[in-house]
């Protein structure tokens, strides 16, 4: 059984632009107007979701998508973190932030580890991929460490590797093939089509 899997990320919103934690805030003017802009260059594909954030669900919509809400594309829990600007979290916690960067375990913001968001979103891929699941193409909006999770799971990975992946606004990155292997195209700019 092979299945396509398209993640695309959500466009900019304010949060974004402010280096703040899952700060889950709207798509702000710029984002809206890109999204719309790119509404021509999604892949057509059946069904499509979205994480559960204002910002992906605003995208979805914007993409001219009627995108199904799953619970499961919630973007990385950052527990107390959340919504707070990364200058902040590193002048008032800098070890914390520390072992958070260097041990794919450790939540001392209280929410998700690493690890365990690897693990929530590669569960959910599998599902995809998996014994008795359809054949054919998934398309989902969802947050940017949703789709690093998904590329470290479905190409095993290290963790820290989650690291070293840049997912920029409104890109599709695609994984095909099936539970336990995978492949990856990554970060395709969704833009609009050529006129003429």
């Amino acid at each position: 059984m092979t299945v396509r899997v398209m993640l695309i990320s959500p466009a900019m919103n304010a949060a974004l632009r402010e280096a703040r934690f899952d700060g889950d805030a709207p798509l702000d003017r710029s984002g809206r107007e890109r999204a719309r802009a790119a509404a021509g260059a999604v892949p057509g594909a059946g069904p499509a979701l979205s994480g559960p954030s204002e910002r992906c669900r605003e995208t979805a919509e914007a993409l001219g998508l009627a995108a199904r809400t799953e619970p499961v594309l919630a973007g990385w829990d950052l527990g107390r973190w959340s919504g707070r600007r990364l200058d902040a979290v590193t002048a008032a916690e800098p070890a914390q932030l520390t072992a958070w960067l260097g041990d794919p375990s450790a939540a001392p913001h209280g929410g998700e580890s690493l690890r365990d968001l690897v693990g929530r979103i590669g569960a959910w891929l599998d599902s995809l991929g998996g014994p008795g699941a359809p054949d054919g193409d998934c398309l989902a909006v969802a947050e940017a460490a949703v789709v690093r999770a998904a590329v470290v799971h479905g190409l095993r990975l290290p963790p820290e590797a989650f690291w070293r992946l840049d997912v920029a606004p409104l890109t599709l990155t695609e994984l095909s093939g099936r539970s336990g292997r995978w492949n990856a195209g990554l970060g395709r700019p969704l833009t609009a089509p050529a006129s003429g």
